[in-house]
């Protein structure tokens, strides 16, 4: 099993030093949050947690865009991925998110992936000029368009959203960027194994973790995709926290835990988030 720190709770003045840190505890991945704006008005609801908390989240705390974030810690690191966790993939234009996925994965040595999911909040898409309603069929042709703009092979798509002729990007890294998909609905672990490289959960209990795993698991099976050895499932259960509780995570087939070492308290300050992280190397990661 890998480990991922999540770092919804950190502070990015400190993201570099985090990040080092993480890689010299033996995390594998660290995943970041993404958020455009706080629209003062909303009637939309947050499916993973109380929406009143989460908006005055969004609202409190800042937000870099992840492809700049995942650059700055990048360079300051060897060994470790990054991924957002997840990004809100169809309020970008694809080929330009195309572009900057490409370029950070070849200058990073291909430690990046894309965490893609939706957005509960319609003004991330209509604030952009879309349509939310259309918001599960643009997803899936982002992927493709994403997945067409990095093969380094000339591409063209022809939809009624997205509309260009044959074109080719370089550079492009040696292989695929992996797309993980983030979601607890049907239709987002549909698409998870029907388009997906692995999937990331949200926030959860060991019971909801489960149940969804099983869901994903039948679903790979009608899709066809069952059989990939390498796709990746980014599993979070808030209550783990012993080697006793990874180990059972690993054993629903769990690749990569995710985690907060020092919990989701945002008044942590660095040191004790520093501190909770090694202390999680040696206790958990060393020992699993």
């Amino acid at each position: 099993m890998r480990f991922t720190l999540q770092l919804g709770f950190a502070r990015y003045p400190d993201y570099q030093v985090i990040a080092r840190t993480a890689e010299q505890a033996g995390f594998s991945s660290i995943g970041l949050p993404d958020s455009f704006f706080f629209p003062k008005h909303s009637d939309s609801e947050y499916p993973y947690a109380d929406t009143s908390m989460i908006r005055g989240y969004i609202e409190a705390m800042p937000f870099i865009e992840p492809m700049v974030a995942m650059s700055w810690m990048a360079a300051v690191t060897s060994r470790i991925r990054f991924y957002p966790s997840v990004l809100k993939v169809p309020t970008r234009q694809p080929l330009v998110l195309a572009k900057a996925l490409s370029s950070l994965a070849v200058l990073s040595q291909e430690r990046i992936l894309l965490g893609a999911g939706l957005s509960p909040w319609k003004e991330d898409f209509t604030y952009n000029g879309l349509k939310f309603e259309k918001r599960g069929r643009l997803m899936d042709e982002c992927i493709a368009i994403l997945r067409g703009a990095m093969s380094g092979e000339y591409f063209e798509y022809h939809s009624e959203n997205y509309d260009f002729g044959p074109m080719k990007m370089y550079p492009v890294p040696s292989r695929p960027v992996p797309i993980i998909i983030g979601g607890h609905s049907k239709p987002a672990l549909q698409r998870a194994a029907r388009l997906g490289d692995g999937w990331v959960s949200a926030n959860t209990d060991l019971a909801t973790l489960t149940a969804l795993l099983a869901e994903l698991d039948a679903l790979r099976v009608a899709a066809g995709t069952r059989a990939r050895a390498d796709f990746e499932i980014h599993g979070f259960d808030m209550a783990a926290h012993s080697v006793a509780d990874f180990r059972r995570l690993a054993e629903l087939g769990v690749t990569d835990a995710c985690v907060a070492p020092w919990g989701f308290d945002p008044a942590a300050d660095l040191a004790a988030q520093l501190d909770g992280i090694r202390r999680f190397g040696d206790e958990i990661i060393a020992r699993i």
